[in-house]
């Protein structure tokens, strides 16, 4: 066990430092003989409180912060400063530290996450490597998807997935990376060749508490990278010289307002796609909207950091559609325009309507349909509401995910922000297939419609049960029925 135990910041063994260990394990529930059981301090559940469990299963060794006051003479006992730390560097030593293997990119941020992690990997796909990618929507091994259900997934089954990526033969890997991974070291014991910063804004206030802890969660994550790696930063966002201030890492930014080592800027913007100037040379892609415009942007500069041809990336980028569920866009028969979105922030819903806005061509309606998920940040839930009323012709408030929450009171959060003058312009739906049904019924040719809110997810979560649900399932049968 000597070999995982590396750089885990043991401070006292008791028992047999030699122990043959068959699987690192943090969740009692599955120890099985011969099993290292890590004790981690959850946000719900305290592992401290299972070692007795897992011993009774068979585990041969017990990681913890605090020693039990009863210790059995068959069972290795490892005390350690932080076992969220331990844990993350045994599963990278647990599966013989794979990202050493590869060039790992690691791209955080409030918003653009999934879209760049996407793109890095369909571009360097593309520009003939074998690839991984870890995100929100599905983590890829090359073309095999692997899916998951958190944007960050726990330590040993990021290693998992990294493992699987270098036996496969890949060369690079691109993923996620949440504030909450980061402060719950998830990523703890993986080598990063560089890491990007999208932008932050009003997110995850119900975990972090400030938006203060927010930042510093994200900026820990730049503090902790090597001096070989490297840090681009997104300058158009007022808080991004504050990741860097404290990395080892080569420092290099990003912008399409300000100054930047790679500059951009938007030209035309139509549903159809976009035009830009990108690092001086003029691009066209089709995706849409100035936020995907800072997308391409990033992806592009990551991949001349990488020591990509200029030339060759634009050619291949401009080709590149992005992420699903990400303003996808669908056409009905009569002419109406959809637009399924996970914007799921206030920032986030006011850039994809600035989109849409830019690119309208005249009186056409602009329908939007958001609500907010249960059991998160609450007070972004009034703001949603006042920037869909405020920026749209009619807005229809319905569920997101009211997991355990009982979705009228949501709904009531959000419509306290709606100002007075919108009242009779703003629908509340409950059932959010009906909602969105109502949309479709208020559209005519030419009109847009946003579907805001849950994107790729395939389910709606009520009272811990997740029901089949698709945004762009629901419009693509309303299609049919016209």
């Amino acid at each position: 066990m000597n070999d995982i135990l590396y750089k885990t910041g043991v401070e006292s063994i008791s028992g047999k430092g030699d122990v043959a260990v068959a699987q690192v394990i943090f969740d009692s529930r599955k120890v099985q003989p011969g099993d290292v059981f890590v004790a981690v301090s959850g946000t719900r559940e305290d592992g401290h409180h299972f070692i007795d469990v897992a011993v009774r299963q068979g585990a041969a060794a017990v990681v913890c912060e605090t020693l039990p006051a009863a210790l059995q003479p068959d069972v290795t006992y490892v005390r350690v400063k932080n076992s969220a730390f331990a844990l993350g560097q045994m599963a990278s030593n647990f599966f013989k530290r794979p990202s050493e293997s590869l060039r790992l990119v690691g791209v955080t941020g409030t918003n653009g996450k999934t879209t760049i992690v996407t793109l890095l990997h369909q571009l360097f796909l593309e520009l003939g490597y074998k690839t991984g990618m870890l995100s929100t929507i599905v983590n890829k091994v090359n073309q095999k998807e692997i899916k998951t259900s958190h944007t960050t997934p726990d330590a040993l089954s990021i290693n998992r997935v990294l493992r699987k990526m270098v036996d496969d033969g890949c060369e690079y890997a691109f993923m996620e990376v949440s504030s909450h991974a980061i402060v719950q070291e998830r990523i703890a014991g993986l080598q990063f060749t560089g890491a990007l910063f999208t932008n932050i804004t009003h997110d995850h206030l119900d975990y972090h508490k400030t938006f203060k802890d927010y930042i510093t969660a994200k900026k820990k994550f730049f503090d902790d990278l090597p001096k070989n790696a490297f840090a681009l930063i997104n300058t158009d966002d007022r808080n991004a010289g504050m990741m860097v201030q404290n990395t080892r890492a080569k420092k290099y930014s990003y912008a399409l307002k300000t100054m930047a080592d790679y500059r951009g800027r938007l030209m035309e913007d139509e549903f159809s796609g976009l035009q830009m100037l990108l690092d001086g040379r003029e691009f066209y892609s089709p995706m849409v909207g100035g936020f995907n415009a800072s997308n391409l942007l990033a992806v592009y500069a990551t991949a001349v950091l990488l020591g990509q041809d200029r030339e060759e990336v634009m050619r291949v980028l401009s080709g590149l559609r992005g992420a699903e569920g990400r303003f996808e866009i669908m056409h009905s028969p009569e002419g109406i325009i959809c637009i399924v979105d996970y914007a799921h922030t206030p920032d986030a819903l006011k850039n994809v309507l600035k989109a849409i806005r830019a690119v309208q061509t005249g009186n056409e309606q602009l329908i939007t349909v958001v609500g907010a998920g249960g059991d998160r940040d609450k007070t972004k839930r009034p703001l949603m509401a006042a920037i869909a009323a405020d920026m749209s012709t009619r807005v229809i408030l319905t569920s997101d995910n009211p997991r355990s929450e009982n979705p009228e009171e949501i709904l009531r959060d959000m419509k306290a922000g709606i100002d007075p003058v919108h009242t009779k312009n703003t629908l509340v739906i409950t059932d959010r297939k009906e909602a969105i049904k109502t949309a479709y019924a208020l559209a005519g040719k030419g009109d847009i419609i946003l579907v805001a809110g849950k994107g790729h997810e395939k389910y709606q979560e009520i009272k811990g049960v997740r029901y089949p649900f698709d945004d762009k399932q629901v419009l693509i049968e309303l299609f049919k029925e016209r």
